[in-house]
Order: C-alpha cells, then sequence, then structure tokens
C-alpha cells in the first residue's frame, strides 16, 4: 500500500487582501496540494524556515467577467478610436478572415495570458463553438454566455435554434457553466428577451450578461428612433419595421423583458445614468454592473461615471472585452485604468470587483473571490511595498 503525503504550502506577506474580510498584516495563508485554503493565521504562529515570505501584498486570483475568447485573433486589426458603429462594422467585416489554425492559436495565446496575469475565471461570449476546443482543457473556469440576436422577427426562430446548438455543445468540464443571453437591447426584439430570459429560469440557469449602452445613440433609438444606430441598420439593409420607440432610455425599455429573480450583468454602461441604476436596481434581485474601461477607451474614448454607481449601492465587476478592443487582457490593467479616471476610489473597494463581485456573479463564489479557510481562490502576489498596490508599477505575479 502506497502511503500519500500530502504537502502544506505556506505563504505569508505583509497585506493578506481576504477580500471577504479585513486587510490582515504579517499574516500565512497555508495551501493544500489541491491549492485549497486550509489556514490563515498570524505569522508569529509558524516556523519562519517553513514559511515563504513574499514581501507585499497577497490577494486571491482575479475573475474577468466579460471577454470574448473567440475573437482574439483580431488582436491589432481595428483602429482605435472609431466609434462602436464602426468597430461594430469592422468586427462583421474581418470575423471570418482568418483560418482556423490562426484563430485557434491566438485562443490558445489568450488563455495563457489571462492565466499568467492572474485571472482564475472568465464570464465569456460565445456566438459559436470556436473557442471551445480551449475551454475542454479545463485551464480555466468559464461560465459562457451563448450570445444571441435576431434584429428583427423574421430571423428569431433561427436565432433560437442556433443559441440552442451552441448551448449543447458546451464542454462538459467539472466548474463550467453555461446560459443564453441578449447581445444587446438594439440586435434583439421583444420576443428573444423574453424567450431567453424564460429558457435560462426554466432551465436554472445563471442568466444574461447584456451590452448595456455603451453608446449615446443607443438611448437615442429607444427615445424617439433616430441617430446613428437606426441609420447603421438601414445601412445594412435590415427591416427594423418591428421597432417602436419607447420613449425611454433603453435600459428601462428591456427591463421589462427580464425575469427579475435572474442574475443581472450590464455591461459598458458608459452612458447609464443614477435614473438607469435606480430603476434596475428595482426591477431586479441580483444586478451587476461590468466595466470594462480599456476597451471603452480603445473604441469610443469615454468612460463610466464609476462615482454614481458606488453612490448607488451598485455591485460592480470588471472585464477585458476582447482582444479585438484592448492591447492586453489583464484585470490588473483594468483595475489600474479605472485608478487613473477615478483616482479617489480606493482599492480596498476596487478589489472586490475583480475578485469576489465577479465571482458571485458568475456563479463561482462557492470556492473564488476571497480568501477564505476552504476556498480555492488562486493567489496572487503583488511585490510592492505601498500599502496601495495600484501605486507600483510592479505587475502581480500568480503563486498559486
Amino acid at each position: 500500500m502506497v502511503k500519500i503525503v500530502s504537502t502544506m504550502r505556506k505563504i505569508a506577506a505583509d497585506f493578506v487582501h481576504t477580500v471577504s474580510g479585513p486587510t490582515r498584516s504579517a499574516t500565512v495563508v497555508v495551501l493544500d496540494d489541491q491549492h485549497v485554503i486550509r489556514e490563515i493565521a498570524p505569522i508569529s504562529q509558524y516556523d519562519s524556515a517553513s514559511v515563504e515570505y513574499c514581501p507585499g501584498h497577497l490577494m486571491p486570483g482575479f475573475v474577468n467577467a466579460h471577454c470574448h475568447l473567440e475573437l482574439s485573433f483580431m488582436k491589432g486589426q481595428i483602429p482605435e478610436r472609431t466609434g462602436l458603429i464602426e468597430f461594430v462594422q469592422q468586427v462583421v467585416a474581418i470575423r471570418d478572415n482568418f483560418s482556423a489554425e490562426e484563430q485557434e492559436a491566438a485562443i490558445v495565446a489568450a488563455e495563457e495570458e489571462m492565466l499568467q496575469g492572474g485571472i482564475v475565471a472568465v464570464g465569456d461570449i460565445s456566438n459559436d463553438t470556436r473557442s471551445f476546443f480551449q475551454k475542454a482543457k479545463g485551464q480555466l473556469r468559464y461560465h459562457t454566455f451563448v450570445e444571441v440576436f435576431d434584429l428583427g422577427p423574421a430571423m428569431t426562430e433561427a436565432s433560437k435554434k442556433t443559441g440552442q446548438d451552441v448551448l449543447d455543445a458546451i464542454p462538459h468540464v467539472p466548474g463550467h457553466t453555461a446560459s443564453l443571453t441578449p447581445h444587446a437591447p438594439y440586435s434583439c426584439t421583444p420576443e428573444l428577451f423574453r424567450w431567453i430570459s424564460a429558457y435560462n429560469q426554466e432551465r436554472g440557469l445563471l442568466g444574461m450578461s447584456i451590452h448595456n449602452q455603451e453608446q449615446p445613440d443607443e438611448n437615442q433609438l429607444f427615445l424617439d428612433k433616430t441617430g446613428d444606430w437606426l441609420q447603421f441598420i438601414k445601412h445594412m439593409q435590415l427591416d427594423y419595421s418591428w421597432f417602436v420607440p419607447s420613449g425611454k432610455s433603453s435600459l428601462q425599455t428591456y427591463l421589462d423583458y427580464l425575469h427579475p429573480a435572474q442574475g443581472w450583468l450590464f455591461i459598458h454602461n458608459t452612458f447609464t445614468t443614477p435614473e438607469d441604476i435606480a430603476a434596475a436596481h428595482k426591477a431586479g434581485q441580483q444586478v451587476y454592473w461590468g466595466f470594462c474601461p480599456n476597451a471603452n477607451l480603445y473604441i469610443e474614448d469615454r468612460l463610466p461615471d464609476y462615482v454614481k454607481f458606488l453612490q448607488a449601492g451598485a455591485q460592480c465587476v470588471v472585464g477585458t472585452d476582447s482582444l479585438a478592443s484592448n492591447h492586453q487582457l489583464s484585470i490588473w490593467s483594468e483595475l489600474q485604468t479605472i485608478r487613473q479616471h477615478a483616482p479617489d476610489i480606493p482599492f480596498t473597494t476596487l478589489l472586490p470587483w475583480a475578485t469576489l463581485n465577479g465571482a458571485a456573479c458568475l456563479g463561482f463564489q462557492d470556492t473564488l473571490g476571497s480568501l477564505e479557510v476552504g476556498k480555492q481562490p488562486g493567489l496572487i502576489w503583488v511585490p510592492a511595498k505601498e500599502s496601495d498596490p495600484l501605486l507600483s508599477t510592479v505587475a502581480p505575479h500568480r503563486l498559486a
């Protein structure tokens, strides 16, 4: 009989950010050989010879709440600051211009970048199955949002079938989950919104991740059916006669189509008002607001007003969007960009956006998002002397 010996790894730092509790000083995090946390205790309780001392900050692994892994091959292909409508046109134009081998290599490299940057879980948008070969390897934990759109009643039934087919093809990897989601309010009919919401609810699936108010004319379309989005739709020669403006913002319009008990993740929110935030909080039971600041700057060169979300008590999360709209897939870089533009938001407020909030939003809070005994959240080290590690130029290191 072979005796299996479990080895414990003891890692200490000056600052240990548990996220679910207070930041602790001179503390040891004890991990077993599966990287599960077995103890968090003062360093004085251990023989220093048995402890790996990492000067600086320890924190849980990051959660990328919004990504398009399947678009990784578009890195550097689309110019910056074109505006969202031009960006969408470019994506459509070049999406199928690369070989399967080129696309697969880019997806592999993108996931490796996320792994090296300390990301442990991803809320990933998939329109098709092209990223599934990589997800099947189980190197990162994914919730796949299978994204559908119809742009008019004539396309609705086909869109439903496409969504179901992609959802059925999701790799069966332990810990991975999936659900259907509408693309955006301007690209989905009310019927498709309602069908997706009912489909997820009936099957106990997580909920939706919706591109929301990323560009100013989205609201204008719903207010009075004018603006650049309408011109874009006409340019695409699509029949948009079915669309009736509500006289309200896009968000306040489509809230009526969503099941209140489901999780709602609104992405980008660059032109979301305090009234929109209040309406969503009143209508929904699990509302999350996702920010991808580097992508917002890349596409529209404008950022949300993060402070108004904090003032409303919003649960915020952070994503990277895709390499079509970003130079890297780094949650740390996203936090640094938020800090540059909202310097008064403390690190202890921002860190949950990148960890525990993201984990809860994706339904992964049982094991990820905070340093707690029994969790397996990953462990990130930032070798910074400052009490605020975002002030440092040193990149995070993944320890577990």
